[in-house]
């Protein structure tokens, strides 16, 4: 049954509360429309990322700056937290608000981790391998892409934090679920886009 208010119904939430109004379906549609948007954004990226690899200026090349035991954990990190966000959309549909905000708390911890990670990352290569913004073309082109990335994945850390704060306050309803639904596709994203980055950035610098 469809409903276009708040409330449950008769006590119980629908088994895809996320698109059982009219505007949780219109929200999604839209989100995926910003997903494509932000697809072709990072493309662009990362097509200037390739072009300018190879530009160093004398400056590190990417196979001296990159430790990929280091970047291989926070990938882990990451690729983990896109399955706890799994975990929540199943305790979502089984109507578990607790196990909800439990699992979306999780993956708040480990965007952190991964974050902490990327964090200290730039740190070393700025202090102790004096490679800056301004370094080189391909210095900033790294910049740019990964460090865009590190701002969605703090975005992303302080929507799922308001969302759980959300489902304190008013609990899990056709109008929470569409938020939470929405906010667990935008973190997959972020995690395929970090997949392309391990690939093409780090993998193919220690390669190429």
């Amino acid at each position: 049954m469809t409903t276009s208010h708040a409330e449950p119904v008769n006590g119980q939430l629908p088994h895809e509360p996320e698109k059982a109004t009219l505007e949780g379906r219109n929200k999604l549609i839209g989100f995926w429309l910003f997903l494509g948007g932000e697809t072709v954004l990072f493309g662009t990226l990362f097509a200037t990322f390739l072009a300018l690899r190879g530009q160093t200026n004398e400056g590190p090349s990417a196979n001296e700056l990159f430790h990929l035991p280091l970047v291989a954990a926070a990938t882990f990190i990451l690729l983990v937290s896109s399955l706890t966000s799994v975990f929540a959309i199943q305790a979502m549909h089984r109507g578990n608000r607790n196990a909800l905000a439990l699992w979306l708390g999780i993956t708040v911890v480990l965007g952190l981790g991964f974050l902490g990670i990327e964090i200290y990352e730039f740190y070393e290569y700025v202090v102790h391998k004096e490679f800056g913004m301004t370094t080189s073309a391909f210095s900033s082109a790294f910049y740019t892409l990964v460090g865009f990335h590190g701002a969605h994945v703090a975005f992303g850390i302080l929507w799922i934090g308001l969302i759980i704060g959300q489902l304190f306050r008013k609990g899990l309803t056709v109008v929470t679920a569409p938020k939470v639904y929405v906010s667990a596709m935008y973190w997959h994203f972020i995690d395929v886009v970090w997949v392309f980055i391990f690939t093409v950035v780090y993998l193919l610098g220690k390669v190429g």
